[in-house]
């Protein structure tokens, strides 16, 4: 077995790529990125035949090129230079849903919003019927706040 992967140190470095991919996708600042494309570089300089300190110089300096050149070019294709960027519930702000069970006076209800079904309340209080157009204008936790549309 040793002997297969002395033999196939390509193959090694690709996995290292794909595992490195793997983690990118849970911390997405695209650093993990940059060294899954210097693995690959190692990958092919291992393919070619040649030793481990090629293989390990390919590594490295593919890795800082792509810091350098491609991190930068792929954060602003990805995050539009956004500062104001926002994420998880706070992305609901603004978005217009419908009610799918009533909000009752002073109480709450249910709202779908992209297959999604949001506990809610009214911001002025009052009842709204289910089936209704509303318009998300706070959150408070996991409790969105709405008023009807139109």
């Amino acid at each position: 077995m040793i002997e297969f992967f002395t033999q196939h140190v390509w193959l090694i470095w690709i996995l290292i790529s794909v595992l490195g991919l793997i983690i990118e996708l849970g911390s997405g600042d695209l650093f993990i990125l940059c060294f899954s494309i210097g693995a690959l570089a190692a990958s092919l300089t291992a393919a070619l035949g040649l030793g481990i300190v090629p293989q390990l110089i390919s590594l490295a300096l593919c890795s800082l090129l792509s810091i350098y050149f491609i991190r930068p070019v792929a954060l602003r294709y990805l995050h539009r230079n956004d500062p104001n960027r926002v994420s998880n519930a706070d992305a609901l702000i603004g978005r217009e849903g419908r009610v799918s069970e009533a909000i009752a006076k002073g109480g709450s209800g249910r709202v779908a919003i992209d297959g999604d079904d949001w506990k809610a309340v009214s911001a002025d209080g009052m009842a709204i019927g289910k089936g209704e157009k509303v318009k998300v204008v706070g959150r408070e936790s996991i409790i969105i706040t709405v008023e009807r549309v139109g």
